[in-house]
């Protein structure tokens, strides 16, 4: 094993204090502290980068996404850096793309992937929708997310949906577009701990399929890069990214722990 040490974010989830108004203010809360991290076990996860193109092409989809903007700037200026550093250590990096997509089909590790997965699917049963229920959810597509007028520039971005060029993959990198594939690549390449980069830090990389709450529950430590995220905000949120500091705690307390770019960066040297 190939072990270094790299300053680590965690943070510490007790003691409650009872004699405070609010006994969680007694939490000691954010600390650092070097701990190992194993450059044979551990892998970079490029999860949901994608070049959706510009306002002009598809408005309607950066109407809805409004992150769409800043995962471009984390593109141009984090993923460079940190990606070349990534290489050259001989950490392995893998790439979880959009289920049903074809713009990562041409590469030799979406194909290593497939001959690595065990073919199963994670097809739960559904149940039947009823007219309100359908009703239900057609005001929430009009009303929630997307906005009708939205849905059609989309489904025209998705359609032509492909790499950012500063997150495509290099040589036979692993490209998994669900959790079985991606978990093939894990178990072949000795992979225990992956360290989780894209977008959106408390949507796509929690949830999607590849994400940290799949991959937790086949065993696999889940951690993150701060500068190599970005969160789904809101009206009340944007201005501070309060979404992505708490997105940041969550990951902390419930799957790995938070790392600085230029710490991970520096490590690699």
């Amino acid at each position: 094993m190939r072990i270094v040490k790299v300053p680590t974010s965690y943070y510490q989830q007790f003691d409650a204090d009872r004699n405070l108004e609010f006994a969680a203010e007694g939490y000691a809360g954010w600390q650092k502290e070097d701990l190992e991290l194993d450059l044979d076990g551990t892998a970079v996860v490029v999860m949901h980068a994608w070049d959706c193109g510009t306002w002009e092409e598809y408005p309607g989809w950066h109407r809805a996404v409004e992150y769409i903007s800043r995962s471009y700037d984390i593109c141009r200026s984090v993923f460079p850096e940190l990606l070349r550093s990534v290489r050259a250590s001989g950490l392995k990096v893998y790439h979880v793309v959009r289920p049903g997509s074809t713009y990562f089909k041409g590469y030799p590790g979406y194909d290593r992937a497939v001959s690595l997965s065990s073919g199963r699917t994670e097809a739960n049963e559904r149940v039947a929708l009823n007219p309100v229920r359908q009703r239900l959810d057609q005001f929430r597509a009009g009303h929630v997310f997307p906005g009708l007028h939205n849905r059609d520039d989309i489904a025209r971005g998705q359609r032509n949906l492909d790499f950012p060029e500063e997150a495509k993959p290099v040589g036979d990198e692993g490209i998994a577009e669900n959790a079985d594939q991606l978990f093939g690549l894990c178990k072949e390449d000795g992979v225990n701990h992956l360290i989780y980069t894209g977008f959106a830090i408390n949507g796509c990389l929690l949830t999607s399929p590849g994400g940290m709450l799949d991959m937790q529950k086949r065993g696999l430590l889940c951690s993150t890069v701060r500068q190599a995220v970005t969160a789904i905000e809101n009206k009340e949120t944007v201005r501070t990214e309060a979404a992505k500091q708490l997105a940041l705690w969550y990951v902390a307390v419930m799957f790995g722990f938070v790392y600085e770019a230029d710490d991970l960066i520096r490590c690699m040297k």
